[in-house]
């Protein structure tokens, strides 16, 4: 069984606008709670007992807000890495890759879970990625609106081919939710990408070499799933903790 889940929580959120301008978009309060206290809660639902938070912008807002959450969660450990300490601010290495790097030290010879912390998933969602075998999973989402997103292409069966960043052409409607179980072995092709045409090392480099030997599989998640990466998405995710059952219908497409 897994145990570790590493959340990515690094980022300023600048689509945010104004709302980030003195704090992270994970401490952005919906329902006067912030963001992360609910992606924390159901991670902690679903039954995963040790957590890695990568920060980095307003770090220290974070650990504040880790230190009064914990005060009730019994069996359940948060250790906190600053990406920016590790590897230098973010003007000389960033992207979705460097949380990974981050806890190469703390993750050792285990599987364990990788997400986003500006993401909302499920407890059955989170529950369904704790895969105890040798291959590395991305979670994969219905969306009707694909080109928007990174694609997951399926190469026989369950494996992983390539993603396809925001495609232009209609290539599948699967994306790619940033919610992963990795096998050690992504701690080694980490460290083997290079920079992406923006200037970022991106950890779906590091999946698509994985990719290529075979090791990544997809796993379909059939709940729901909300990237809260903007100013209206404060209400969205509003009206989804006041009556879930409505926001079904619209998180698939909101951005």
């Amino acid at each position: 069984m897994i145990k570790k889940v590493v959340i990515a929580a690094a980022g300023q959120g600048t689509r945010m606008l104004h709302l980030t301008a003195d704090k992270s978009k994970h401490l952005i309060n919906v329902e006067k709670r912030p963001f992360l206290a609910y992606l924390l809660d159901n991670i902690y639902r679903a039954g995963y007992p040790e957590i890695i938070l990568v920060v980095g912008f307003k770090g220290d807002m974070i650990e504040a807000f880790i230190k009064e959450y914990m005060k009730d969660k019994e069996g359940l450990s948060i250790k906190i890495v600053s990406q920016f300490e590790i590897l230098g601010p973010k003007e000389k290495e960033y992207g979705t890759a460097c949380p990974i790097k981050c806890v190469k030290d703390l993750v050792k010879n285990e599987n364990f879970i990788s997400l986003c912390g500006d993401n909302f998933y499920t407890v059955e969602d989170l529950k369904s990625m704790n895969i105890g075998d040798n291959f590395s999973y991305v979670a994969g989402l219905k969306n009707s609106h694909p080109e928007k997103f990174g694609v997951l292409i399926e190469d026989g069966g369950d494996f992983l081919d390539k993603i396809i960043e925001k495609p232009k052409e209609f290539v599948g409607d699967l994306i790619n939710t940033s919610l992963y179980k990795f096998t050690p072995e992504i701690l080694e092709k980490v460290f083997q990408i290079e920079k992406s045409p923006r200037g970022e090392y991106e950890i779906t480099d590091a999946i698509s070499l994985l990719a290529k030997e075979r090791k990544v599989k997809i796993k379909k998640i059939n709940d729901f799933w909300m990237d809260f990466g903007k100013p209206e998405d404060v209400e969205k995710f509003s009206n989804f903790l006041k009556n879930d059952a409505g926001f079904k219908n619209v998180s698939k497409t909101a951005k």
